[in-house]
């Protein structure tokens, strides 16, 4: 059952301190073709705010005879259904007409939405601080120390941790890179699979098999081009074509440096591969019975998210190598992706278990503002492509039957990426948390979870870069993923490769 809309479970936790021109991410990117509608929905907006709310609230901070609209305080303390009750049903006896009958249900939903990611953008950010080595955060209920463990990478995408303590590192140009007793080893992994490289398209996550001690699995998700593609010939002074191309799952081993024996976890049907370069998911997560899950996003066709022919904008889940589980939820559904676990996906790039209630928790791209956190259950229906609560041209609906709500979502967007829980004990008041990655919000953010609910939120940081994920090591540790921060005031396009580092987080007593 879906839940309602209405309930505490769709109450807003506005994001904060997001920057001027940083409201998206490289990952969060547009299809072609749906820019300029969403600037032109956003100056509808703006109009109609200048229309009818400026007169009182003034067009900025300082607002006019009644308070500015634009206070973050303000709207941090009102879900959108609060305010939009306030827009609709006026304030009377302070003067405030109702706008039932002048603005319709979504227009209202359409301006709160403006309102939000407008005073996100005139807070600002803090300045970014390219060397975080050493930096003491004294946050709500843990001090901590950065650490850098290595610098030197480009672009990183995701990690993970083998047993003998060396680090998998992916950068999203194409390579597997080591990191051994704090030191990035000079070349990286040899032989891994060839890499379709631009836009969001690169290499992605790494996974460790469960039992690599005993089988020595590892996975990989990347971007590949359509295999036999040949480009036609140049035409004049037009641009090349872009390659089509589409998200791929192998698993391989490491032979001292080399990339050997891989094997195809996940490829889907040529017809599929795009030359749209957004929305390729990918993460990777584990059950305790060892089914690897892994996200494909919807590649820029939004009503694919709904279709069950199709493995785009859906969470998979599949034994270890890469066969269906019997208990899939769509196994029997004719003609659906038996792969499916669930679906209504538009880029989902982060996965945790909780280990209170065993459930699983993600992270998803929203369109413009509208990025949620979900949790992850069998057959359900997250809603992409019918709902949404970001701003998207063609979809008015925040709620349907059947469809479920994000237990918080976030506008302006963060865009969240890697997401990780901590049940260890070197931060003991952390135990429990969830700690979301933010890319465009260049932040680690911390969620206090009761049961299915998100009941309390602190940002540790966000002066660093670009915060990809963050996992746990094996001595109970946070390692971090930073890049150095891309579009919005850098001068730089948001696709552009940039350094990055692996980082810890060292308690302080």
């Amino acid at each position: 059952m879906s839940r309602s809309p209405r309930g505490p479970a769709a109450v807003l936790i506005i994001a904060m301190l997001a920057a001027p021109g940083a409201l998206g991410s490289v990952e969060d990117a547009k299809p072609p073709g749906q820019s300029s509608q969403a600037k032109t929905s956003n100056e509808v907006f703006r109009q109609k705010f200048v229309e009818h709310c400026s007169s009182c609230h003034g067009m900025d901070l300082a607002g006019g005879r009644a308070p500015s609209l634009f206070d973050q305080t303000l709207l941090e303390s009102r879900t959108d259904e609060a305010l939009h009750h306030t827009i609709d049903a006026g304030r009377p006896a302070a003067g405030m007409p109702a706008f039932k009958g002048v603005l319709s249900d979504d227009e209202i939903w359409h301006l709160i939405q403006f309102l939000r990611t407008s005073a996100g953008a005139m807070k600002g950010k803090r300045p970014f601080v390219e060397s975080p080595n050493n930096r003491i955060v004294d946050s709500a209920k843990q001090k901590f120390r950065l650490e850098v463990v290595a610098a030197g990478l480009e672009v990183p995408w995701g990690m993970a941790l083998l047993p003998d303590g060396r680090l998998l590192v992916t950068e999203r140009p194409g390579r597997l890179r080591i990191i051994e007793n704090g030191r990035l080893l000079q070349k990286p992994v040899a032989g891994t699979p060839t890499v379709r490289v631009g836009h969001d398209a690169g290499m992605f996550d790494v996974a460790v098999h469960p039992d690599y001690r005993r089988n020595g699995w590892i996975y990989l998700s990347y971007a590949e081009t359509l295999p036999g593609y040949v480009a036609p010939p140049p035409s004049g002074d037009a641009p090349a074509p872009i390659p089509p191309s589409m998200t791929v799952v192998v698993r391989g081993k490491l032979d001292g440096d080399e990339w050997v024996q891989t094997q195809t976890i996940f490829r889907a049907p040529p017809a599929l591969y795009t030359s749209s370069g957004v929305h390729y998911g990918s993460r990777f997560t584990f059950d305790r019975a060892g089914h690897l899950f892994f996200s494909i996003g919807d590649r820029g066709s939004i009503s694919a998210a709904q279709d069950l022919s199709t493995p785009i904008g859906k969470i998979h889940r599949v034994n270890d190598d890469g066969s269906v589980p019997s208990d899939n939820p769509f196994v029997h559904t004719h003609g659906a992706v038996p792969t499916t676990w669930s679906y209504g996906h538009r880029n989902p790039q982060g996965f945790a278990w909780d280990p209170v209630t065993g459930l699983l928790w993600a992270s998803e791209h929203g369109p413009g503002g509208g990025d949620e956190i979900n949790i992850i259950e069998r057959g359900r229906n997250y809603g992409w492509g019918v709902i949404t609560m970001g701003r998207q041209p063609g979809i008015d609906q925040r709620a349907e039957s059947g469809m479920e709500q994000p237990i918080v979502y976030y506008t302006p967007s963060i865009a969240p990426s890697g997401i990780a829980f901590y049940s260890g004990d070197r931060y003991p008041r952390w135990r429990n948390n969830l700690f979301v990655a933010g890319l465009a919000g260049q932040q680690l953010r911390r969620l206090e979870v009761q049961d299915r609910r998100v009941v309390a939120q602190e940002v540790l940081f966000q002066q660093f870069g670009r915060t990809r994920t963050a996992i746990v090591g094996p001595e109970g540790l946070f390692y971090v993923l930073l890049q150095n921060p891309t579009g919005g005031t850098t001068g730089l396009k948001l696709e552009a490769s940039t350094p990055g580092m692996v980082v810890r987080l060292m308690p302080v007593d």
